[in-house]
């Protein structure tokens, strides 16, 4: 069995605890620790070898409490828990019984499965039902029984079981009352079902709605509870109608973190109602919204914001950032995905600086920042540790210098998109000492030289990826100008190759051989599509002369 016994150094370190409790145990018994290392002692003086193998062959691990044997299943993978659950009677039920997480296929199959399953595991806290969205799922009657055996369930994923209706989480809210956390994907019941749960679970501190297709018909909704005192956290993706669920928002007085990704509706009436009501919020994801500063500027006023997180929100400007930044001194993240719309700019980004001096996460995407907004962010803000400089047209080799000299926390650094190059990415050889990873992305400038460069200079202390940069539109044109120019040499010499042109251009583009496929195709339906429309023409000509002259016949 010792093949059983390869768990992890977390499992091992647990396992020497339980060594205490083995202080009594006669001298030729090996320590669980050997036991665990498959290793025994060897015999004692005036023990024979027959003996010495009844106590290999004894399992010394039937005098270690079952407690502790259950510390060491926790720490281990799923795959060796399972193993480990057939070594014996006594571990199957020691492993089943600590088993606080479970995952299951849900499909319909599930309902005969369910007494059995959950009679070995009758400890389960977490529970995750998944399905495809091409088949079938596990109806009400499953799900009610599955509730009626977890009364001790305090998360509950359902993901793409569109089977279960209103009905089935009802019986979520009547068996599981001490529920904490529910997220639900991709289901097909409604904001009824999530009102039952809200109702009879009032311990829930966590919900996720992603994709109810309940909530396309409007005339179905019945908005859920006003609102729920223990609720900590509510996720909105990918929602249809979900102005259903902004009552519950804004009275939910302990909520601190809000995610409203691509719904639907009009936001700023939202914010504006939590500003008086919501005081604690203190993280904010609004991605694909229809929100603006209006919005932004109410909310300000009344919370104290630690994370903002504003993706494509073209409504959102300068105005509304600095607001924040007024307002809300204790922020330590900001992602910013200007769209390239240039709405969020310098203006932002010098109020952040100057009122935010804990920032530590910066993340600017599609947004154009000068050396003047950018040195002030590295001069007043000593804190920051992680910074994203994506899709940026005017970052380039005097802002990196200003950032390797001002930003000396600096950890990690994320360059995509800006015209950066070796000279600039140079600076940070004695920039930034505490910096540990660099990633350079779609930057033609920079090279794997210089990478390796900076990272001697560092003495092996600093990791730094560059990935290579496609083909881009310029070496596109290129490449089709040099198939047009000897296309009508290769109808004169025979068909000269396409990879001839393209070497004579001197390139060497990305998946070359994809590329050439597609462009020999491209030439040869050119060619045929020349060739029918100069036949066409001529029949034409030839038959407009016929009819011209008749007589001539």
């Amino acid at each position: 069995m010792a093949f059983l016994f390869k768990i992890q150094p977390v499992a091992l370190l647990l396992a020497v605890e339980s060594e205490n409790w083995l202080k009594n145990q006669p001298p030729q018994a090996p320590s669980f620790r050997q036991l665990l290392r498959g290793s025994t002692p060897p015999p004692c003086m005036g023990q024979s070898a027959s003996s010495h193998l009844l106590s290999q062959s004894r399992d010394f691990t039937a005098d270690l409490p079952d407690e502790c044997l259950a510390l060491v299943f926790g720490s281990l993978t799923a795959a060796d828990r399972r193993a480990c659950s057939l070594v014996c009677r006594r571990w199957l039920l020691v492993e089943a019984s600590c088993r606080a997480r479970l995952s299951l296929h849900a499909r319909p199959s599930l309902l005969q499965a369910v007494p059995p399953l959950f009679a070995r595991f009758d400890a389960v806290s977490k529970l995750a039902l998944r399905c495809s969205r091409r088949s079938a799922s596990v109806g009400d009657e499953a799900m009610a029984l599955i509730a009626s055996r977890c009364p001790r369930l305090v998360s509950l994923k359902l993901r793409s079981c569109s089977d279960i209706t209103d009905a089935g989480m009802v019986a979520v809210a009547r068996y599981c009352p001490g529920l904490r956390k529910l997220s639900v994907g991709c289901c097909c019941f409604g904001a009824n079902g999530i009102d039952v749960v809200l109702r009879g679970c009032l311990l829930l501190e966590d919900l996720s709605v992603k994709r109810l297709r309940g909530l396309h018909d409007s005339a179905a909704i019945s908005g859920p509870v006003a609102g729920v005192t223990s609720l900590l956290s509510v996720c909105l993706k990918d929602l249809y109608n979900a102005q259903c669920f902004a009552p519950l928002i804004a009275n939910s007085p302990k909520l601190k973190t809000l995610k409203l990704i691509r719904c639907s509706g009009d936001w700023d009436p939202l914010l504006e109602a939590m500003a008086g009501k919501v005081p604690g919020v203190a993280e904010l994801h609004l991605e694909r919204l229809q929100v603006s500063d209006r919005g932004l500027i109410a909310l300000s006023a009344r919370i104290d914001l630690e994370f903002l997180r504003l993706v494509k929100t073209p409504e959102c400007t300068d105005a509304g950032i600095a607001s924040l930044a007024e307002c809300c001194p204790r922020l330590r993240k900001l992602h910013a995905d200007g769209w390239k719309a240039d709405r969020i700019g310098d203006e932002g980004l010098t109020a952040v600086a100057r009122r935010c001096p804990g920032l530590q996460e910066l993340v600017l995407v599609g947004v154009n920042p000068s050396i003047r907004s950018l040195e002030l962010v590295a001069t007043n803000c000593g804190s920051l540790e992680r910074l994203a400089l994506c899709g940026s047209d005017t970052v380039g080799d005097a802002e990196i210098a200003c950032v390797a000299a001002k930003c000396h926390s600096l950890k990690k650094l994320c360059i995509k998109g800006c015209p950066v190059s070796d000279q600039g990415m140079e600076s940070f050889v004695s920039g930034c000492p505490k910096l540990l990873k660099v990633k350079v992305k779609r930057c033609p400038g920079v090279t794997p030289e210089c990478a390796e460069r900076l990272m001697a200079s560092r003495s092996g202390q600093l990791s730094m990826n560059v990935e290579p940069v496609d083909e881009g539109p310029d070496d596109e044109q290129r490449t089709v100008a040099a198939i047009e120019e000897v296309e009508i040499q290769e109808s004169n010499s025979g068909g000269s190759s396409i990879e001839q042109a393209v070497a004579t251009a001197g390139m060497i583009p990305t998946s070359w051989k994809r590329r050439c496929a597609t462009m020999k195709m491209r030439t040869g339906l050119i060619a045929a599509r020349r060739n029918v429309v100069a036949f066409a023409t001529r029949k034409w000509s030839s038959h407009g002369s016929d009819y011209s002259t008749p007589g001539q016949r």
